[in-house]
Order: C-alpha cells, then sequence, then structure tokens
C-alpha cells in the first residue's frame, strides 16, 4: 500500500503549463530526446503554443526544428500519446489496464502522483479566475477512483524509475 499525503489543491494547471519541456522517444536511437522553445525565440509575444520548438537528443546528436502552424494536443488515454509538434512517442508513458498514463515531462508526472496519492483532494474555486477545466479536473474518471491509487502510483513509480538514470 502506497502511503498517502493529506491534502491535494489543484494549483489551476493547465496542459498549456507543462508544454515548456517535452520528453519523447528520439526517431533515431530510441533513447530520450527533448523538446524545448526554440533559442531563436523572440520572446514573450505570440502565443506559447505555437513558437518555434526544437527537438534535442543528447545521445545521438538528433537536432530538428518545428515552426509549424499545426499543433496535435492528445485528447485520450485510449491509445499511446505524441507530443503536439514533432508526432514523436512520449517517454513517460505507460500503459495500465485502465488506460494509458502519460506525462509531458516529470513536473507533469509529479502534479499526476501527487494527486493520485493524496486522501482529500481539493478542486480550484471557479470563480476565482473562471477557469473550470483545470488539468487536474480534466483526468479521466479511472485515475480519480481512489480504488485504482494503488496501480496508479506503481505506474507512476515506473515512469520515474525509467527516467531516474538519465539528466533532463
Amino acid at each position: 500500500m502506497v502511503p498517502t499525503s493529506r491534502r491535494f489543491r489543484d494549483p489551476r494547471s493547465t496542459e498549456y503549463d507543462f508544454i515548456g519541456l517535452i520528453i519523447v522517444r528520439c526517431p533515431a536511437c530510441e533513447k530520450a530526446a527533448r523538446v524545448v522553445p526554440a533559442p531563436q525565440d523572440p520572446g514573450p509575444g505570440g502565443r506559447i503554443l505555437f513558437r518555434p520548438r526544437r527537438l534535442i537528443c543528447r545521445a545521438c546528436g538528433l537536432s530538428r526544428v518545428w515552426s509549424g502552424r499545426r499543433v496535435s494536443l492528445t485528447a485520450g488515454t485510449v491509445a499511446p500519446v505524441t507530443d503536439p509538434y514533432f508526432g514523436m512517442p512520449l517517454w513517460l508513458q505507460v500503459e495500465t489496464r485502465h488506460g494509458w498514463l502519460w506525462a509531458y515531462n516529470l513536473e507533469h508526472l509529479d502534479l499526476i502522483r501527487r494527486f493520485v496519492q493524496a486522501s482529500l483532494r481539493e478542486r480550484a474555486p471557479w470563480y476565482d479566475t473562471g477557469q473550470k477545466m483545470t488539468l487536474v479536473a480534466r483526468l479521466p474518471a479511472w485515475m480519480k477512483a481512489a480504488k485504482n491509487r494503488d496501480e496508479i502510483s506503481r505506474a507512476v513509480g515506473r515512469l520515474h524509475a525509467r527516467i531516474a538514470g538519465r539528466p533532463t
């Protein structure tokens, strides 16, 4: 049994808060690679979602640039997930008997871990910011169910073990 923390308060995070760094599977060497904002990014102007991105693999030296206008955000847990820019499979994903558990990076995975392990889960009040559907609110019902807490915690542990030997 995984020890549960007492309380989780929704930090009002959205999917956009985690796309600054996306860990993916390198198409050349099958090791972990990163999708990050391109260094020639002009600055704070424009939407973060459509800023130029760069795929970088430290293992084989692969480097690609994305400056397109089409982004494909994932909307489910039925199939393996790819990153929204290059379409590469995410490094932090594992299949459970209910569906796919996935995260863009370690901060995203940590948010899921804290939510799943909490025995008391508090939602963010929608009237403060007008934002009703946070990332936590959009999690599938099988992840929110207390009866699946141990299974999801083990899956998160497997994902942490996958990346523990590699610097990000």
